[in-house]
């Protein structure tokens, strides 16, 4: 799985027009799924999001997490950030899940991180066409994957 975790002031996501998700102050979270994916990539990546401290303290120094400012998760599955770019100028998604494989596993995230934050999440549709309109706070933008956990 990767992951790139936007902290936010405020975000939104819309699917033909309508709001389908939204957020004050959090996390805007772009999930890729691939196939080798499993629960102990959801278990981790959920846990790391959850516990991850970004958010400014009295002194202004990054240490609040997201329980810390009651902050919230709008999470968007994006298959687009397993893109292979090697060969040519066309990206090629070859590893990223297809969606029998990829729905089930991004529908445990959700419920894996509603468990770990104890609240409901903000969500967009897997597979839609969606529009996601965000502040991006910092800007602070991490990118986490399961699979290489040192290199990010």
């Amino acid at each position: 799985m990767r992951a790139v975790i936007q902290r936010v002031s405020e975000a939104s996501v819309k699917i033909n027009g309508k709001i389908n998700g939204q957020i004050d102050i959090g996390f805007v979270v772009l999930l890729g799924i691939e196939d080798r994916d499993t629960q102990d990539d959801i278990a981790w990546l959920s846990q790391k999001i959850a516990s991850m401290r970004v958010f400014s303290d009295e002194n202004g120094l990054m240490n609040k997490a997201l329980a810390d400012v009651n902050g919230n998760v709008l999470l968007i599955s994006q298959f687009t950030l397993h893109a292979s770019t090697k060969k040519g100028n066309r990206p090629g998604f070859t590893r990223a899940a297809k969606p029998d494989k990829a729905i089930p596993l991004y529908e445990a995230f959700i419920k894996a991180l509603e468990q770990q934050l104890g609240k409901e999440i903000a969500t967009g549709e897997f597979g839609a066409d969606m529009k996601v309109t965000l502040v991006n706070d910092g800007p602070v933008t991490i990118i986490m994957d399961t699979h290489d956990k040192d290199s990010f």
